[in-house]
């Protein structure tokens, strides 16, 4: 393990810890001779030389834009006979992220159309610099106080003329995002080794299309299976559930997003298209727009409230129940707020007090140093899973039927499969609860 970093790297002291992500640590930072307009934060590598730095601010140099962070220094930093570290600058993005801006207010359309309007004007942006961003979703868009979205994140960037880092498939990104052209790809070509996909502008926007759905809906767009046929794969398109099916909605929201996910690149538009028609809508929506989005009975929600076929197995039928008995009520409560949990747990600017630089510091590169940094996407395990607990989740030991999953009791959902929309997270191609750790009562009475 690396030592823990000096208070100040290179021009900049740490002032707190903003959080963690899967390849490096954000510092809230502040710079130690000048006094430039503030604040900014201080990305650090968790992987010695990890190459995605030096790309990821290569983009950021290129692009200028309200709506996407502004670099202000790059460099590399040296703990004392140790290895080299690269770090990145940018400003600091007050808010939270898009999903729980919107598990916080009651969200109507016309502020949606605005916020992803924003979104693909940083798109714009970014692919008019020759770039794709390649994890667009609502984790990676922060909705600052005054209302307006950043698109965040670009570790998983590409931009032509980039060096390639991910030599293997699936390509860098989350899986739940990937566009039908991606997947067709992944599965004509999941037998070679070297295979790679080269992510297009259109993938952009087809994962914003999907973020648009679960920003509405709570849940993904239906998934996309596939055939082997004698000439290569075929894709599976499910019958199309639009989102006004769960929710109520302008229809020219409901229209745009529907555009978005087009299974054909080229009948989703650019991200200026796209753009240009979230701020027309946003503009000329009539009343309905600033009604709250609320979800609304429909045929398909009807039939997910029948009840179970009496042909499913045993194991689906007992565990829910084994579910309901260990966590009893309570666990309504949380799946209300997974969404906003989630993101709180694996959010890369979430706001800690500070207990002391060198500690958080230690602690953000335990890592090994020896060890190469991962490939993007290269686990098996869901970019969406919580990397630690939700709070309030019980902790191992796990008793039967539950399991243990990076720290925390999660149990199988016997009647459903991915996706998993927000009452669960997929493991193992497989949907999972937690489970709360219920406080026991007091043996004692209250004098």
């Amino acid at each position: 393990m690396p030592p823990a970093p000096e208070p100040v790297i290179g021009a900049w002291r740490l002032i707190a810890r903003g959080g963690q992500g899967a390849y490096g640590t954000v510092y809230r930072v502040e710079h130690v001779r000048q006094a430039p307009p503030g604040p900014f934060a201080l990305k650090l590598a968790i992987h010695p030389e990890d190459p995605r730095f030096e790309r990821e601010a290569e983009l950021l140099s290129r692009v200028h834009h309200p709506h996407v962070p502004r670099l202000q220094d790059r460099g590399w930093w040296s703990p004392p006979g140790g290895p080299s570290f690269p770090y990145l600058v940018m400003d600091w993005v007050e808010g939270v992220s898009l999903y729980t801006w919107a598990a916080e207010h009651a969200v109507t359309s016309r502020q949606v159309l605005r916020l992803l309007a924003q979104v693909a004007r940083a798109l714009e942006a970014t692919h008019a610099s020759g770039g794709v961003h390649r994890d667009v979703k609502g984790h990676n868009v922060r909705v600052r106080p005054d209302g307006h979205a950043v698109l965040v994140d670009f570790g998983s960037s590409h931009y032509a003329g980039a060096p390639t880092l991910t030599r293997h498939l699936p390509p860098p990104g989350t899986s739940q995002y990937s566009s039908p052209e991606s997947l067709r790809f992944q599965w004509e070509n999941h037998r070679e080794p070297t295979a790679r996909y080269l992510a297009q502008p259109s993938d952009d926007v087809y994962a914003l299309g999907v973020t648009a759905y679960r920003l509405v809906t709570g849940r993904y767009p239906p998934a996309i299976e596939s055939k082997k046929t004698r000439g290569g794969f075929q894709l599976i398109s499910p019958a199309r559930v639009p989102p006004r099916a769960w929710v109520s909605l302008a229809p020219e929201l409901n229209a745009l997003i529907n555009r978005m996910l087009s299974y054909e690149p080229s009948q989703r538009g650019t991200a200026p298209d796209i753009a240009s028609a979230l701020e027309r809508a946003a503009q000329t929506s009539r009343a309905p727009a600033d009604q709250p989005i609320t979800p609304r009975p429909s045929l398909l929600s009807r039939r997910q409230r029948l009840p179970a076929s009496p042909s499913r197995s045993s194991r689906s039928r007992w565990l829910p129940l084994a579910v309901a008995m260990t966590v009893g009520l309570a666990v309504g409560a949380l799946w209300e707020k997974l969404p906003a949990l989630r993101d709180r747990s694996t959010s890369g600017t979430r706001h800690e007090k500070d207990e002391g630089v060198v500690g958080l510091a230690e602690t953000v590169l335990a890592p090994s140093q020896n060890s190469p940094p991962p490939e993007p996407m290269q686990q098996w395990v869901g970019r969406d899973l919580p990397q630690k607990p939700f709070p309030g989740q019980r902790r191992p030991p796990c008793k039967p039927p539950a399991v243990e999953v990076n720290g925390g009791c999660w149990v199988l959902s016997g009647n459903t499969s991915p996706p998993c929309g927000d009452q669960a997270v997929e493991w193992k191609k497989a949907c999972y609860w937690p489970i709360l750790d219920l406080p026991r009562p007091s043996t004692s009475e209250t004098p």
